[in-house]
């Protein structure tokens, strides 16, 4: 999993702090639509839902602009109709890539993701063909000076955690996205602030990518995820920190 907590860090900082917030209002805008059409406008039955809430709330989206999401989801206002979309690819140094989004146009947005591959040298892949490579998961990231190694184990375990690891500065959390809420409100109750925290796919192995490779490999990573189309890009590179830093810079 190295460099993904770093780059996950990255893109929260920027997407809570730099000028395209109104590209994040729009992603996060259309997850809670396509989130509440699929399971209903309750987050309390509704994890999609509660989980893509407080994406909305930790980028200091109004109240209202959620509710009204919220209730074009459910019918209760009248909005545009999301459909879900993924593209399976390759990066540079034979990364595999996984991009979930959605449009409301499938046609322009399948051109669309296919041309930036293209022109960052990234190529898109038959169907199903990196989808295999990964595993829906929680990934919580919470930095060391918050706690202790021990002391989050004992949390993180009886509220359905799988497995913690250290990477780098911080300890990583992964869970089933089914336990992922009572993971993050067991250590909310604790005191506990997280670093990050999504519902995500990790990587069943990954692809060592340094020098020119990962800043290409990195470079696409940005061109899809500013997409306002694309939700999320899921990839299987191990990028080291200091070249993620870089890179971001």
């Amino acid at each position: 999993m190295s460099g993904h907590s770093k780059w996950a860090s990255i893109k929260h900082k920027k997407a809570a702090t730099d000028a395209k917030r109104g590209a994040a209002f729009t992603k996060v805008t259309k997850e809670i639509t396509a989130a509440a059409k699929a399971g209903g406008g309750n987050p309390e039955t509704n994890v999609r839902l509660r989980t893509a809430i407080s994406r909305a709330k930790d980028i200091n989206m109004p109240n209202t602009n959620i509710d009204n999401a919220v209730k074009k989801g459910t019918g209760e206002l009248p909005g545009v109709t999301y459909e879900e979309v993924v593209f399976d690819a390759y990066a540079s140094g034979g990364v595999a890539l996984l991009i979930e989004g959605l449009t409301d146009n499938r046609n322009r947005t399948t051109a669309e993701v296919r041309n930036i591959l293209s022109k960052k040298n990234g190529s898109m892949a038959g169907a199903g063909s990196t989808a295999w490579m990964f595993d829906a998961k929680g990934l919580i990231s919470v930095a060391k000076d918050k706690t202790t190694e021990d002391e989050l184990m004992e949390i993180v375990l009886d509220a359905g955690g799988e497995d913690i690891s250290e990477e780098g500065d911080v300890f990583e959390i992964t869970c089933e996205p089914t336990s992922f809420e009572g993971v993050k409100e067991a250590l909310k109750a604790k005191g506990i602030s997280t670093q990050t925290a999504e519902l995500t796919k990790i990587p069943k192995s990954t692809v060592k990518v340094q020098g020119n490779d990962a800043k290409q490999v990195l470079s696409l990573m940005e061109a899809l995820e500013e997409h306002e189309d694309v939700q999320a890009v899921h990839a299987n590179f191990d990028i080291p920190d200091d070249e993620i830093e870089q890179a971001a810079e």
